[in-house]
């Protein structure tokens, strides 16, 4: 591990940049589509279990398209794989059709434990301790989640909202409470309370009409102009004692798009371009994704027509702090914070992740991300990033769900871009942002374009886990490179937590350790300022008597005082790395 550093040794083979791209002219195939993969490894796979795929949905002729429009296969949208959560080995697969978890321990291997037949939609999941909490908006969903779906403008049969599932006995898992809502839940965040260890919030985003009064009470439509009480321009709040989870309920729906100044409701983008020549944006009523940052007390909401930054100090009662509007976004869809919270990474589905949005004509400003810095003044647009691969049109591509990957002193992230495959994206520097590492496969069918590809791309415990809408669920690991050492693998893959869920980040440290230096070491050996300094050989041999268990505390105090030294003069990016480094190496006799 520790003799991997880039001065002591040969660099890792490995291009200076990503090779010619061999992406775009995959072979198509259902499970047997060619794949490339770069600086990354799938080292498992799952397909759906019976009743989650239905092969006849993915072949069935489409109608003919209108003029102009390409020809698109609808796919299973029904029995559509969605996010994940993690709960120590547990994976958690949501579909449009219920859910299903797999025994996962890192080894790539993927044992089926659970399904949960519960038609209706999106199945966005969460899990906390023994609760699973479940997303759900079409009109089909039955409060008793069978799947005869429902007739009617209205019905008392009718679910749409959260629900609530106690798996205590994994063998028989039991629905606890279905929280209905005026829009359904599209996406929903679990929000601890800062000091009761008993309460739990979800903040609930839909995305969908309004229903009607007469099937909900206290839901109506309209703009606040016409009607002040209208469902559109807030999200839900719902509170859970978890000691009564059945006692779930909305207690707030807090009007967090409203003009500071007039207090309108409305008070973010109306819809339509931003600038000449942009996107035609999305309206502001609505958020699709908040990512919260408890211990931050903040939350990146990705609100259709804006991005903004929430205060959530009191998460009952969440304020607005910022917002950001931009020419190139059409639909503001998901929002990933870095470790320190001094940045936010928004994805923009372009064309709601059905569509081919990667081909040599698209722009490669639109249907990507936009890095923006969190500073005093606010969120400030720093650059933007879309995949350097082109698509065919026969694969919907656009950019979707991600999450950090634990890289000590670096901001890297791993997303899923539907069947533009998964990508690895450092933006460390959050005005230069560049791809990494990658793994795609070929369209589902050559001749039309089939729903497919990955959902979103989760690092949960040393592993990278990608849902497949049509395939299944992946497993992968990273592969060292000339951009990721050994020793920051590792030190990510130390990285170890009881659950991981979509939209809920906890702020990472690392343990004290000689790899976490070692990372510290690589990157700085990467940036070429080791050799200029003369303290790599002697920072390596004091590693190894670290690893080895017999740490000189003085001389590796030493070397710390001689990197905060040097950073003194190096610039801002050089001078946090020596200031990590030099402080991993103190730590060391603490």
């Amino acid at each position: 591990m520790l003799a991997s550093a880039a001065f002591a040794q040969e660099p890792t083979e490995g291009p200076e940049t990503a090779p010619v791209d061999v992406r775009t002219n995959l072979g198509s195939g259902l499970f047997d589509a060619e794949n490339a993969a770069w600086n990354v490894e799938r080292i498992g796979s799952v397909q759906s279990p019976p009743g989650f795929f239905d092969p006849e949905a993915v072949w069935r002729l489409p109608p003919e398209p209108k003029p102009g429009e390409a020809r698109q296969r609808p796919g299973q949208i029904m029995f559509a794989n969605t996010d994940l959560a993690f709960s120590g080995d547990r994976v958690f697969m949501g579909n449009f059709h219920g859910f299903n978890v797999f025994e996962a321990p890192g080894d790539g291997s993927l044992n089926h434990i659970l399904s949960i037949v519960c038609p209706g939609g999106q199945g966005d999941v969460s899990v906390y301790g023994d609760l699973v909490f479940l997303s759900q908006e079409q009109n089909r969903g039955r409060l008793d989640c069978g799947g005869g779906g429902v007739s009617g403008r209205s019905s008392e049969e009718r679910f749409r909202g959260v629900r609530i599932f106690d798996i205590s006995d994994i063998d028989n898992p039991r629905q606890v409470a279905a929280v209905q809502t005026c829009r359904g839940s599209h996406t929903h965040t679990l929000v601890p309370h800062p000091t009761d260890t008993n309460v739990l919030y979800i903040y609930n985003s839909a995305t969908s009409g309004v229903r009607p009064g007469s099937e909900l009470e206290g839901c109506s439509n309209g703009e606040p102009s016409s009607n002040p009480d209208t469902a559109l321009y807030s999200i839900d709040i719902i509170k859970v004692m978890l000691d009564a989870p059945e006692e779930a309920a909305i207690v707030n729906r807090p009007r967090i798009f409203a003009d500071r100044e007039t207090g309108e409701v409305n008070g973010l983008w109306k819809g339509g371009q931003v600038a000449d020549g942009g996107q035609k944006t999305n309206a502001t009523n609505h958020c699709h994704d908040i990512t919260v940052y408890p211990e931050m007390n903040l939350a990146a909401g990705a609100c259709s027509g804006n991005g903004i930054l929430l205060d959530i100090s009191d998460p009952e009662n969440p304020s607005r702090i910022s917002e950001l509007a931009d020419p190139n976004m059409a639909y503001w869809h998901s929002a990933t914070f870095n470790n320190d919270a001094t940045k936010v990474l928004y994805a923009d589905e372009w064309g709601g992740g059905l569509g081919a949005r990667c081909r040599a004509d698209d722009p490669i400003a639109w249907g990507g991300d936009i890095i923006a810095d969190i500073t005093e003044d606010g969120l400030v647009k720093r650059s933007q990033f879309k995949i350097p691969s082109v698509q065919p049109d026969t694969q919907n591509c656009v950019s979707h769900n991600g999450a950090i990957i634990p890289v000590p002193g670096r901001d890297i992230m791993v997303q899923g871009w539907y069947q533009g495959g998964l990508s690895v994206i450092d933006f460390t520097d959050s005005a230069h942002p560049k791809e990494i590492a990658y793994f795609d496969q070929g369209a589902i069918d050559d001749g039309t374009l089939v729903l497919a590809g990955y959902w979103a791309a989760y690092w949960h415990n040393g592993r990278i886990y990608a849902p497949e809408i049509v395939r299944g669920l992946d497993v992968f690991k990273l592969t060292p490179s000339e951009f990721l050492s050994e020793a920051e693998i590792a030190a990510a893959e130390m990285v170890t937590v009881d659950v991981t869920n979509p939209q809920w980040q906890r702020r990472i440290v690392w343990p004290d350790s000689p790899v976490i230096a070692q990372a510290y070491l690589d990157q700085l050996a990467r940036a070429d300022s080791v050799g200029e300094l003369g303290l790599g050989v002697e920072t390596v041999r004091e590693l190894a008597r670290w690893e080895a268990g017999r740490p000189r505390t003085k001389e590796l105090a030493r070397l710390a005082a001689s990197y905060e030294e040097e950073a003194q003069s190096a610039d801002a990016a050089h001078a946090e790395i020596m200031m990590n480094l030099a402080s991993a190496l103190r730590r060391a006799g603490e």
